[in-house]
Formats: C-alpha cells, structure tokens, sequence
C-alpha cells in the first residue's frame, strides 16, 4: 500500500469532475419528472452508457483502484445528483457485484457483460434475496432451488420482493434454499438467464422515494436454470454444505452466506449513496441561507440557522471519513473485525436522514413543496436506513462484533 493519504490523486479528480458534471448536467435537470413518472429512466441510462458511465468497464476500472476510493466517490457524485436516477444508473451493480463474490471467473466473464449490455442496447440486472416473509431474516427464506441430477438443472420456485430491477431484468441473480435444515447457511445464489420461462414480474411498488428506480416482486414458478449458472458451481457447493452440516453438529463458527457475502461487500457503498444524497440537500440549504433575507439580513447570519448548517457539514464530512476507511479496508484486505462496513452504512444512513430534514426545516415552507429538491431528497433519503440492511440490522452487527 501507499503512503497514507486523504486527498485523491489526478485521475480520480478527474472522475469525479467528469461525474459530477453528468449529474448536474443531465440527472439533476430530470429528476422532478422522473420521480413523479415513477419510471425507469431508459434514455438517461442510455445517455449514461453512450458516455461510458453505465458499463462494465467504468465499474471494474472503479472496483479495482488500489486506494478502495474510486466506487464511493462515483456513488457519492451520482447520487448528489438524483438518488432515483442514480440507483437506476448503478443498481445494476449489486446483481454484478453478487456473481463477483460468488461466481468463477467463467460465470463472471459470462454474466456480467449481458448486465449491462451496450450503448445501443442498454440492459439491467436484478439481484434477488429479499422475500415477504424474509427481510433481514434470512433464515425465513422460503424460495426453494431443487436439484434434477437427471438434467442437471436447478428447479427453482418461490417469491422475491423489493427487487431492484426485479422483472425488467435482462439477468436475475436469485438466492434460493438449498438445504432447509441449515437455515442461511444452506442457501446458494443462481443466474436466472434473459427470458427463461417460469420467471415473472409480480407487483411494481409505488414508493415514498427513489421512485424512479422500479422495485417489484420476482415471482418464480418451476424456474429451470443448467447446472452451470449455478455461481461458484456444485463442488464449491457440496463442499460448503459439508462443511456447514459438521460445524452445526458441533456448534462452530459462522459459514459465509450468499446473499450476506454480497451485502458485506456493498455497505460502504450504500454510505457513500447516503453522502452524496446528504451533502446536495446541505449545499441547497447551504445556498438558501446565503440568499434568504429575513429581518434584514441573510437567515446564515442567524445563529439557529448557522448552527445547524455547521453541523450538517461536520457530519456529512464525519460520514465521509467512515465510507471511506471502510472502502480502503476492503481493498487492501483487511476485515471488518469491528463492523466497520455496517458502520459506515449506518451513520451514513443516520445522517442522510437528519441533514435532509434540517434542509426543509431551513428552507420552512419552500422546503415543503416540490418546487425545491430538499422534499425529493428527504423522500429519497429515507431508504438508505431500510434497504440492503436496516439501522437496526446494521447496530446488531456492530453491537456482536464489540462483544467478541
């Protein structure tokens, strides 16, 4: 590793500036249309592509900076500019991200390209884990995934919910039971290719915010997947079931989970979505108090005004600071032995919340309409303390990893 540093070096500048200046160019001029739209933004994604922003290629040259910055600092910058937008631009990612800590490198090399297609040709993916009856209690996962050694298929049945992407997917990645008796543990994570029969989109939610993301159900009836798109393939599998059925016969640690292995490696990122959602609402109410004149003078100049401004920025910068370390850690290889991934997305997520609010309360009634962004973005804000997580998922982690 290098010598330790904060500051980002030319080429990420560079990123970041190209970056933002889609969002502000492109994102932020649509975003009021596309939140009441409540669509999939296609012509966005598709301009995103033509720039090189929406592909692989943009993603892995992010996912493999040696510093650990590069995807935190493209989250942050997207989402500065519309979190609805953003997460249709990246949810893509958690699919791709799903198959990269799972899958072989064949099952890499063949899947992730057909996420994201091409300029002319834009495709998403969906990752699929979530159920009704099994949120952040993946051991209630009912969705089942049979084997057929005859055919060497896998036999898949069973209803996801809260699936980004979910049905309008070129690629699903699902995550099935393999064997009941093991509760999570006993889970594995299946491609489902473009039009398999069997694969279905349930009900499209209406939500409080990111609605220009489509979330749906995935509904799965005698879904048939080859052997193959079984990810880390069936040896890894029998292995890791093996494995599993000895250490709860005598009480050991903990076997690595499907759908957790890609939650662990997303969190920081999701931080990073939460900052760059909290800093535009503070720059907007950072603007408004410059220009608002109330009793003859600028409402910055009011210490009630100004107070919370300053602590706005002490935490957007403080949420930073943990996105960051967390970010570094993973790519140099050391483990979260303090949680410090849950960490990241919690306070992030905490501060999103908070700092969005602080901005309609600033900006009083106007903060209310739809006229200013901050309503959008407090609307917005409110998933990242829910999804890929709650707050309250993410301080048991914490709160287990202290008590080791």
């Amino acid at each position: 590793m290098g010598e330790f540093t904060l500051e980002l070096n030319e080429d990420q500048k560079q990123v970041r500036d190209w970056l933002h200046g889609f969002a502000a160019d492109v994102m932020r001029p649509a975003a009021a249309e596309w939140d009441e739209r409540e669509e999939t933004p296609w012509p966005i994604i598709q301009e995103a592509a033509k720039l090189g922003i929406y592909s692989l290629d943009f993603y892995a040259q992010q996912f493999f900076d040696p510093t650990g910055l590069g995807i935190p600092m493209a989250m942050e910058e997207l989402f500065w500019g519309d979190a609805g937008i953003a997460l249709s631009i990246v949810g893509t990612g958690l699919a791709a991200v799903g198959v990269l800590a799972n899958g072989t490198e064949e099952q890499i090399g063949t899947w992730v390209p057909q996420m994201y297609g091409d300029a002319n040709d834009v495709k998403v993916a969906a990752f699929c884990s979530s159920e009704p009856d099994a949120g952040s209690d993946v051991a209630s996962m009912r969705t089942r995934a049979v084997y057929d050694g005859a055919k060497d298929e896998w036999v898949l049945n069973g209803t996801k919910t809260w699936a980004t992407n979910g049905g309008i997917a070129n690629v699903h990645v699902v995550v099935a039971v393999v064997d009941p008796e093991l509760g999570s543990k006993g889970h594995a994570s299946f491609i489902v290719p473009p039009n398999t029969p069997g694969l279905s989109q349930g009900q499209k939610f209406q939500k409080h915010g990111i609605r220009a993301s489509h979330t749906a159900e995935v509904v799965l009836e005698d879904v048939r997947v080859p052997g193959h798109c079984l990810l880390g393939g069936k040896e890894k599998l029998d292995d890791r079931l093996a494995r599993a059925r000895e250490k709860a016969k005598a009480g050991g640690e903990r076997v690595k989970n499907a759908a957790m292995a890609t939650f662990e490696a997303s969190r920081p990122a999701v931080g990073a979505m939460a900052v760059g959602t909290a800093r535009a609402a503070y720059e907007v109410a950072l603007d408004y108090a410059k220009t608002r004149v109330q009793f003859g003078r600028p409402i910055i100049e009011n210490q009630g005004v100004a107070f919370q401004l300053a602590d706005m920025a002490t935490q957007i910068d403080a949420a930073r600071l943990l996105v960051w370390r967390a970010s570094w850690m993973a790519t140099a290889g050391k483990p979260f032995t303090a949680a410090e991934g849950s960490m990241s997305k919690l306070y992030a997520s905490e501060v999103a919340k908070q700092v969005t609010g602080q901005a309609i309360q600033i900006l009083g009634g106007n903060g209310y309409t739809r006229e200013y962004p901050v309503e959008r973005m407090h609307r917005d804000a409110a998933i990242y303390t829910i999804f890929e997580g709650t707050s309250e998922i993410q301080r048991m982690v914490i709160s287990r990893a202290l008590a080791k």
